[in-house]
C-alpha cells in the first residue's frame, strides 16, 4: 500500500491589533504549521483622512495636521509638504534657513532611528534595556527641539520661506556637546547588541530581500538601501542644505533583516556628522523670506520629494488659484514599504517567530500608511 498523500492545513491567524504609538494595525498570517505561508497587512484602522483635511486648510493652516502623520519624524515630513508650496507660491528660501533645515532633519532621523533600533532589540526577546537607552539617548535631541521650537514632537517650525525663527545663542554649541555624546554611545549599542549573538541569530539571513525584488515591488529608505541600492533623495536630488554638505549614502549588501538594521544603525553616524557640519559652518544671514499669510499660488500642479527617515516621501500637491490646495496626495514610505513586508513570505522562508523581527527590520509607522 503507499503511503498516503498529506496536504499541509493552512491556519489564518490574527496578528495584532497592536502597536498604539504608532498606530494601530493588524497582519494576518497564513500558516503552514510554524512557516509564515502569506502575509496580509489589514491597514486602515487609524486611517484619518490628512490629505483631505488638507483641502479644508490654508497652506499655512495645513502643515500642523500633517505632521501627525509620523510624530517621530515631523520635520522631514513637514519640509515636503512645505517644499510643495514654495514651489507653487514661487519663493526663495535663504541660505541659513535651509542649513536649519537640514539640521533639524537630521536630528530627526537620529530620533526615529534609535526609536527604530529600540524596537528591533525588544523584537529579539533579549536586552529590553536597550530600549530603555534608545530612549534616554533622545531625549537630548527632544530637549534641543523644546528649546528652539518649544515642543518635543511636533514641531511646526518650517514655514513656506523658511524656518520660524532663529537658532538660539549657544544653540550650535550644545548640537556638538551631544554629537560626541552620542558617538560615545554608539560602540555600546554595537557591542550590545548588533555583535551579540542572540541578536545575529535572530536577524541573519532572516526575511531576505534581493536588490531586484527591492526594486521591483517599490522599496524605499533603509528598506532598499538595505538590498545594496545606493539611493537617497538627499544625494540624487539635493534640497535643502543637503548639496553642500558632505554625506555618505549608507548600504548593505546581506538584504536581511541584520542589514537594514545595520543600514539605520550607520545613518546615524552619518546624520551625526552632517549635524557637527552645520553646526560649524552655518552661514549667517536672514532665516526667512516674507510669504503672504494666505498666499494664493498659480494653478497648476506641483511635486517635492524628500528623504524621511523611512524613505522617499513624495506630496503631490494641486492647486486652483485659491487660498487652500484643491488636491493633496501623499506617496508616502511606510505604505510602500508594507507592501513589500507582505510579499516577503514569498520571498524567503520565514517563521511565525520571526515576525517581530522581519517588520521592526522594515520600521513602518502606520499612522503613516494609513494616513
Amino acid at each position: 500500500m503507499s503511503e498516503p498523500e498529506i496536504v499541509p492545513d493552512i491556519m489564518r491567524i490574527s496578528w495584532g491589533p497592536q502597536h498604539p504609538m504608532s498606530g494601530q494595525t493588524r497582519i494576518l498570517l497564513d500558516l503552514d504549521g510554524e512557516k509564515v505561508h502569506r502575509i496580509i497587512a489589514d491597514l486602515g484602522f487609524t486611517h484619518r483622512g490628512i490629505e483631505k483635511i488638507l483641502e479644508n486648510r490654508t497652506f499655512l493652516q495645513g502643515i500642523v495636521p500633517l505632521e501627525r502623520m509620523v510624530m517621530a519624524d515631523t520635520p522631514n515630513i513637514g519640509l515636503g509638504y512645505v517644499t510643495a508650496i514654495e514651489e507653487a507660491i514661487g519663493v526663495e528660501v535663504p541660505e541659513r534657513a535651509n542649513w536649519i533645515r537640514s539640521l533639524i532633519c537630521e536630528m530627526a532621523r537620529i530620533n526615529s532611528h534609535l526609536y527604530a533600533f529600540g524596537l528591533q532589540a525588544e523584537s529579539t526577546g533579549y536586552f529590553p534595556a536597550v530600549f530603555l537607552w534608545t530612549t534616554v539617548d533622545r531625549a537630548w535631541i527632544l530637549e534641543l527641539f523644546a528649546e528652539l521650537t518649544g515642543a518635543r514632537w511636533s514641531l511646526n517650525f518650517f514655514l513656506p520661506g523658511g524656518v520660524y525663527k532663529d537658532l538660539p545663542e549657544g544653540f550650535e554649541s550644545k548640537v556638538i556637546e551631544g554629537v560626541h555624546y552620542l558617538r560615545r554611545r554608539f560602540q555600546k549599542y554595537w557591542d550590545a547588541m548588533v555583535e551579540n549573538y542572540t541578536f545575529e541569530m535572530r536577524c541573519n539571513d532572516v526575511a531576505v530581500l534581493k536588490p531586484e525584488d527591492a526594486i521591483r515591488l517599490g522599496a524605499t529608505g533603509p528598506v532598499l538601501r538595505g538590498s545594496g541600492i545606493a539611493m537617497d533623495v538627499r544625494r540624487d536630488e539635493p534640497y535643502a542644505a543637503y548639496g553642500d554638505l558632505d554625506f555618505e549614502v549608507i548600504t548593505e549588501d546581506a538584504c536581511d533583516s541584520m542589514a537594514r538594521t545595520k543600514v539605520r544603525f550607520r545613518e546615524i553616524g552619518q546624520a551625526l556628522n552632517m549635524m557637527e557640519q552645520v553646526a560649524k559652518e552655518i552661514p549667517d544671514g536672514p532665516v526667512r523670506t516674507k510669504v503672504p499669510l494666505f498666499a494664493r499660488p498659480k494653478a497648476g500642479e506641483y511635486l517635492s520629494r524628500v528623504e524621511s527617515s523611512r524613505g522617499e516621501l513624495g506630496v503631490h500637491l494641486f492647486t486652483d488659484g485659491g487660498m487652500n490646495p484643491y488636491r493633496v496626495k501623499i506617496n508616502s514610505p511606510s505604505l510602500r514599504n508594507m507592501y513589500v513586508f507582505e510579499r516577503l513570505a514569498e520571498l524567503d522562508e520565514i517563521l511565525m517567530a520571526d515576525i517581530p523581527v522581519v517588520i521592526n527590520s522594515i520600521d513602518p509607522w502606520y499612522l503613516d500608511s494609513d494616513r
